[in-house]
């Protein structure tokens, strides 16, 4: 199990913002979520395609895609 040490002196608060953080890196309090409750294989087909569509959405923009205005052809 995943935790944090709480150093003397920090607020609970900031303990817990700590321990969140590194949960949601981990990608342990997505998986915890998902596995609350059972999944169909056409929800998992569908999640897994929402998921890939926001890796290539990020993948696209971060491209070495020529920028728009190189695209649009120089006029003389």
């Amino acid at each position: 199990m995943r935790g944090v040490n709480v150093k003397k002196g920090e607020p609970v608060d900031r303990a817990l913002k700590r321990l969140k953080t590194k949960l949601d890196t981990e990608g342990i309090l997505e998986e915890m979520r998902r596995r609350r409750a059972f999944e169909t294989p056409t929800q998992r087909k569908a999640r897994k395609l929402r998921s890939a569509s926001k890796r290539n959405k990020i993948r696209w923009r971060f491209s070495n895609a020529p920028a728009a205005s190189a695209e649009a052809p120089a006029e003389a």
